[in-house]
């Protein structure tokens, strides 16, 4: 069974090969802003069942595969975070953070193309940060790193000395949860191992 991975984040396709799966990578290109003023669970959702109806129906796929599309929210006291405009919106955001708690919100959204059938749910992990200082928040920022994924921060990077806890899946944070992953696709009627690389099955 082969999985399709429309995104272009480096960190989902990593979790996934730690997982054994060396899933098919296809872009959507979907705007990523053109859902604002949704809550932060819902934005989520509606951005990853967009990235994989984009993907699901190109001609690129392959025969019978599975498609999965995913986004990230940061819930910060009820407003919706996703990728800084600029470094100094990473800045403002990260003053904002400090030594306060957000949930982040990724939306998985699973299309059986053999069938059409789709499954879709959020991931929920609350994530508290680190009171950093000034010079820190500019000092991350100046690296780049902050300015291109959800919330301005990674758990599995550069940011990570600045995460003091989550509450829920740690790979959801990354990106893209495993277990919520593995529920959606036993509700396609599909079987965790059979998305393992060959080489991992031989194992």
């Amino acid at each position: 069974m082969k999985l399709v991975l429309a995104s272009q984040s480096p960190a989902r396709l990593s979790v996934l090969r730690s997982a054994g799966i060396e899933p098919v990578v296809i872009v959507s290109g979907v705007d990523e802003s053109r859902l604002d003023g949704l809550p932060p669970d819902e934005l989520a959702l509606q951005l990853a069942e967009l990235k994989c109806a984009a993907v699901a129906g190109r001609d690129d796929v392959p025969e019978g595969a599975l498609v999965v599309g995913c986004d990230s929210v940061l819930d910060l006291g009820g407003e919706a975070l996703g990728k800084p405009e600029d470094a100094a919106d990473a800045v403002r955001r990260w003053q904002a953070m400090r030594g306060r708690s957000g949930v982040l919100h990724t939306g998985h959204c699973l299309r059986d193309t053999a069938t059409g059938h789709v499954a879709a749910a959020v991931g929920s992990t609350t994530v508290h940060f680190a009171d950093v200082t000034d010079e820190e928040i500019a000092a991350y920022v100046a690296t780049g790193e902050p300015l291109h994924v959800a919330g301005a921060f990674t758990v599995d990077g550069l940011g990570a000395a600045f995460i003091t806890g989550i509450e829920g899946d740690h790979h959801n944070v990354v990106g893209l949860s495993l277990p919520l992953l593995r529920d959606l696709v036993a509700e396609l009627g599909h079987a965790w191992p059979d998305l393992w690389s060959g080489r991992v099955a031989d194992v």
